[in-house]
């Protein structure tokens, strides 16, 4: 009696453990099934928040690539304009430095002019003086060649002289015989017109440039009206 007690015991003791270790197992593993499902789901909304947060990262990261790409055309058009403004800017200096060369060498050419200028108005106004001086001389010989030629001297337009004789054509005393002297801008003397014609007065006007012998070219003149009243 006693044994068969014990073996029931034995029997309703391994029952109540094989269903402890049922429970057991049943409760581990829905706890087990449970926390893994919320681990999964905990694992879900990380990855999801973590998604959702890389996912605004990368937009943020294409916003910033688009504005660098923006940056980098805007500092290309920069870049560009400043290389325009730069050859523009080495233009307008190359056109400043010739106008400098072109203004340099016009002021040049401008002081050049005003020296020869000054030359020649020294020139100019020594020969008037010696074209004064022989006119005066002139003026000064006029009594003597009146009173020994019958010349008669008038200074007419331009700074000329003309010389009218008479008393040469022994038909008519009174007719006049004239030519008119000037100084040309050499500084000689210059027959300007000559009442009747002579066909010497070219050689005399050559002779008085070469002698500066004036009283013999007025002799010479007259010389050669009386011969040609005479003809």
């Amino acid at each position: 009696m006693a044994n068969i007690k014990t073996e029931d015991e034995i029997i309703l003791f391994e029952r109540e453990m094989k269903e402890f270790w049922t429970k057991l197992k049943s409760i581990y593993g829905t706890e087990q099934i449970n926390q893994t499902l919320a681990l999964r789901d905990s694992c879900k909304e990380s990855i999801k928040a973590l998604s959702e947060k890389w996912s605004k990262k990368l937009k943020e990261g294409d916003m910033m690539i688009d504005k660098i790409h923006e940056y980098c055309d805007e500092i290309l058009q920069h870049s560009q304009r400043i290389s325009e403004n730069q050859e523009h800017l080495t233009e307008i200096k190359s056109n400043l430095n010739q106008e400098e060369e072109q203004k340099q060498a016009l002021t040049d050419s401008i002081q050049e002019l005003k020296e020869e200028l000054m030359k020649k108005k020294e020139i100019i106004s020594s020969k008037n003086k010696a074209a004064k001086e022989r006119v005066e001389r002139l003026c000064k010989s006029k009594v003597l060649f009146e009173e020994r030629l019958g010349l008669e001297i008038r200074r007419i337009h331009d700074e000329q002289l003309q010389f009218i004789f008479r008393h040469i054509d022994h038909k008519d005393p009174d007719k006049p015989f004239v030519f008119t002297l000037s100084i040309n801008e050499q500084g000689d003397y210059e027959v300007t017109s000559c009442t009747p014609p002579l066909d010497c007065i070219a050689e005399f006007q050559l002779k008085v440039r070469e002698t500066n012998n004036f009283s013999a070219f007025v002799a010479n003149i007259r010389k050669a009206f009386t011969a040609l009243s005479y003809k």
